[in-house]
């Protein structure tokens, strides 16, 4: 069924989920993602998502999916009518100032009819006659299935307790439609990530939302897409992981999770900032209010809330939410090591020529003269650990000694090089220094070539580090390597870990589009030095350095570090991001 038709309703669906629905309906609780969600739970969504009293709730717009039992609904309507009441509103004119402010929807027959009564009565309560009460109940409670109704405008809120129930509980014909619908739904994802998706969708600039749920998604392979899809729109502004209260993670109440559209779109590379409370703050259930407060406060208490930048190279990399304890090894690492120029490793980047259709081509056919050419090493050349040369090579303008070559000595290569002056003149570089018109943008070193030196490339997603033994110069989509002291194989193990991978994630915190393997960021790895590491672990090092299986290399990295247990599982985490 196209959602162009939902505005038609459920008369219009097919008879299949018609039918697959009326089932659901009328299930069980036990059959069912049905839990009943504390008060002070429901407090903390509604404070955090900004649907506050002090607020004109009046004038705002509140979704929730999936009241169920209607906790979070009726403490909503209860800040709605507090506003109302605040701003001079009269219960006479209920219906018609206060029909747009509410949407909610529950597909359950039995808890939509529990909940309507439950509303009906607090709206007479407040003033509102008997016809009145039903008349705004009807207009803001929905019957029916929140990823297939039709629901019109945007809202300034939404908030609820999405079910988290496994695709494969549910008719077939539920199942097709909602991946048909909604692109999260990916691997095993359960309904809550099409809950998240659609309700993101309908909230307006600067609205919010607060759900509260299993945080799976935030890291596992499943949630990609909707990370990705968070990371592109919107913003995560605050989250609390209720995994320390027992009684609520063992009811899917795992986390507090709040998502925020921005007023404007953000520029790609913008990475919004994301409030937590820090791991073993929080035990008691009591404790929320306050923590809560805090979490909004203009000027958070350091020791209880921390902020984190989540994003990364990859837009659906997972998000890590530990309270930057990983940045606390990262630290440690820092305190403890020297860099790798330190122990006599230097980093660099491989040529940029500005032009490379005229300075690179097939080797053997560059119409210049031998020494004015080199070998050229390219990231497409690095394949499953070992350099495969394409045969391409690169004109080399420059002598050993770093000045120009003089073009009346090579008559071959200035043949060539005139015979693209125009295009080469036209660089910046050349139009700077007219006098150096044929340089490449950087100045190329031909002894390069014949040191042994690591290759680092990010590919399909995959940072390869190969070892060339001195055969390449580096094209400038790789990064180099060169070493004084290390043996060549150990270091590679070392930049193929995931010890590596967390300090370039830490360090390279730009958008995707761009390369995740920078030199700079390679500038700050730190790395004991060769003399401290002991002949067993040497020869481990340069053992694994060719392993397929990232682990068997972590295993001996970790001990050149010396990280295990929680330490080592948050680098782990940390290099999954990349």
């Amino acid at each position: 069924m196209s959602p162009l038709l939902d505005v038609l309703g459920p008369a219009a669906r097919c008879p299949a989920i018609k039918s697959a629905l009326s089932r659901l309906a009328r299930q069980h609780d036990t059959e069912r993602d049905s839990v009943s969600t504390p008060p002070e739970v429901v407090n903390a969504l509604l404070d955090l998502a900004g649907y506050t009293p002090d607020r004109p709730l009046y004038r705002l717009r509140l979704l929730e999916p999936a009241f169920g039992q209607g906790e979070v609904l009726l403490a909503a309507i209860e800040r709605l009518l507090a506003a109302y009441s605040l701003a001079g509103g009269q219960a006479s004119e209920a219906v018609r100032e206060l029909r747009e402010t509410i949407r909610a929807v529950e597909p359950h027959i039995a808890d939509h009819d529990a909940t309507a009564r439950a509303v009906e009565a607090r709206l007479v309560a407040a003033g509102l006659s008997e016809r009145d009460a039903h008349r705004l109940r009807t207009v803001w409670l929905i019957r029916d299935d929140f990823l297939l109704c039709h629901l019109r405008g945007e809202f300034d809120c939404v908030v609820g307790r999405p079910p988290q129930v496994r695709l494969e509980r549910l008719p077939s014909v539920l199942r097709r439609e909602y991946r048909r619908r909604f692109h999260t739904l990916y691997d095993r994802a359960d309904l809550s990530i099409a809950f998240f998706e659609r309700a993101l969708d309908r909230l307006a600039p600067d609205g919010r939302l607060g759900f509260v749920c299993a945080g799976r998604w935030l890291r596992n392979k499943s949630g990609g897409p909707l990370r990705a899809k968070v990371t592109l729109e919107f913003t995560l502004t605050h989250f609390i992981d209720l995994e320390g209260l027992d009684a609520l993670a063992s009811n899917g109440l795992a986390a507090l999770t709040f998502i925020e559209r921005p007023p404007v779109e953000p520029p790609a590379d913008t990475l919004g900032t994301t409030r937590l409370v820090k791991p073993g703050v929080l035990s008691l259930i009591e404790q929320l209010p306050y923590l809560v407060a805090t979490l909004g406060a203009e000027s958070p208490d350091e020791t209880l809330v921390a902020e984190v930048r989540l994003g990364g190279a990859r837009r659906d990399a997972p998000w890590l939410l530990d309270g930057g304890e990983h940045l606390d090894v990262i630290r440690r690492l820092e305190q403890a090591y020297p860099t790798l120029d330190e122990v006599g490793c230097k980093v660099g980047l491989g040529v940029a020529t500005g032009c490379d259709r005229v300075f690179i081509d097939d080797y053997p056919s560059l119409p210049v003269e031998p020494a004015c050419k080199l070998p050229l090493v390219m990231a497409r050349d690095l394949a499953d650990g070992e350099i495969r040369w394409h045969g391409q090579g690169v004109i080399n303008p420059f002598r050993a000694d770093g000045r120009l070559v003089d073009l009346d000595e090579h008559p071959r290569l200035a043949k060539y090089l005139e015979r693209h002056r125009a295009a080469i003149a036209g660089r910046h570089v050349a139009r700077r220094n007219p006098t150096a018109w044929y340089r490449t943008i950087d100045r190329i070193d031909p002894s390069l070539v014949e040191r042994p030196k690591l290759l680092m490339a990010d590919i399909r997603g995959e940072t390869l580090v190969v070892f060339d033994e001195g055969h390449f110069y580096p094209h400038h989509s790789l990064c180099y390597v060169t070493m004084s002291e290390w043996e060549p194989r150990a270091l590679q193990a070392v930049l193929r870990s995931s010890v590596a991978m967390a300090m370039v994630a830490t360090y390279d915190t730009r958008s995707a589009g761009h390369p995740r393997i920078q030199a700079s960021s390679l500038k700050r790895l730190r790395i004991p030095r060769w003399t401290e590491v002991p002949e067993t672990l040497r020869a481990e090092l340069a053992t694994v350095a060719l392993e397929s299986d990232r682990d068997a290399v972590d295993e001996a990295v970790f001990r050149l570090y010396g990280l295990d247990g929680r330490e080592a599982e948050y680098v782990r985490a940390m290099a999954r991001r990349y």
